[in-house]
């Protein structure tokens, strides 16, 4: 079946009539996924951590304190945040569901408990969401903010409008890339990422990602989404730079041959951090789904030997415990 792309801009190349793409070339080759999953199989990965999973948790995890009054950002896992600014408050990407997938019985699984559930928040002002992936996006967790927060606002890429009011919500701004959202102090500019999107059988493709800007007059805040290395992604700095602080992603990225298109790895992410010239990094995208096939704990010992080959400081891009907060 072919479709008319409703959001087709035939001057902008990531558009295209059957959906959309990114503009580097694509890598992915017929069979591939299903040869990744037979190697996999057959090499028994992921491995579990080294210590094992109730260790990880032990080290890794920690209940969230949301309060005071003071700027923070807070890792609640994966590609989820929750970021304080002059008592608005803004959330990343929530999934926070048992599994991500469309099923409750099959698909990826928690390793590490949800840190905050949505009965846990603060009040919620805005959310916004890089794409449509499971892991990313929740229908569960989505009904459950619109419930107790049915004014809030969903800043989403192209595609996604329809689905969010489908599902009850009032409030939502559909951006394309370097597309900007001024509500009241805070601007919201939707930024390129390098990945795909796919919700079912027949809609690959056909909803945009992104990467978001958040800023203030007190903050400077870039949230990758979830994306592959591209040179192309120094623009984000280069026109909204520098940051007061990003989230990064670090995690899912073996094999290289066949998630390095869509993941960045440790490394990749050390270099990301440079040239966005921002002044710390939260790295996200790690320590709760086993998308790929390192272990959970592998991510944070790749990344510190990252930071020493470009000689960037461990403070400054240093992995923190899911449900930890960082005070500006």
């Amino acid at each position: 079946m072919v479709y008319k792309n409703e959001f087709y801009d035939a001057s902008k190349a990531h558009h295209t009539p059957h959906g959309f793409q990114n503009p580097e070339p694509v890598v992915r080759r017929e069979g591939d996924f299903k040869r990744w999953q037979q190697e996999r199989k057959q090499q028994g990965l992921p491995k579990p951590p080294q210590q094992g999973y109730q260790a990880f948790i032990e080290q890794w995890w920690q209940r969230p304190d949301f309060s005071g009054e003071q700027d923070a950002v807070w890792w609640l896992g994966h590609a989820c945040l929750l970021v304080r600014v002059e008592g608005f408050y803004i959330l990343t990407d929530p999934a926070l569901s048992e599994r991500a997938s469309p099923f409750s019985f099959y698909g990826p699984r928690r390793k590490t408990p949800v840190a905050a559930d949505v009965d846990d928040f603060p009040q919620i002002d805005y959310v916004m969401l890089s794409h449509n992936h499971y892991d990313h996006l929740d229908k569960t967790t989505i009904r459950k903010l619109i419930a107790r927060f049915p004014n809030i606002i969903f800043l989403v890429p192209l595609g996604l409008k329809r689905w969010l009011e489908r599902h009850g919500a009032r409030y939502v701004e559909e951006l394309d890339w370097w597309n900007e959202a001024r509500l009241g102090d805070l601007s919201f500019h939707c930024v390129p990422a390098r990945h795909w999107s796919m919700r079912t059988p027949w809609d690959k493709n056909r909803s945009l990602w992104c990467g978001w800007v958040m800023t203030h007059p007190n903050l400077r805040f870039y949230f990758s989404g979830d994306s592959g290395y591209s040179e192309q992604l120094a623009e984000i700095g280069q026109r909204l730079g520098p940051f007061d602080i990003a989230a990064l992603p670090i995690g899912a990225y073996a094999p290289r041959w066949f998630m390095g298109p869509q993941h960045m790895d440790p490394q990749q992410s050390a270099l990301f951090f440079t040239e966005l010239k921002c002044r710390r990094a939260i790295p996200i995208h790690w320590g709760v789904f086993e998308l790929a096939d390192e272990s959970l704990d592998e991510p944070p010992e790749i990344l510190l030997e990252a930071l020493e080959q470009q000689n960037i400081s461990a403070h400054d891009f240093c992995a923190v415990k899911i449900g930890e907060r960082i005070i500006f």
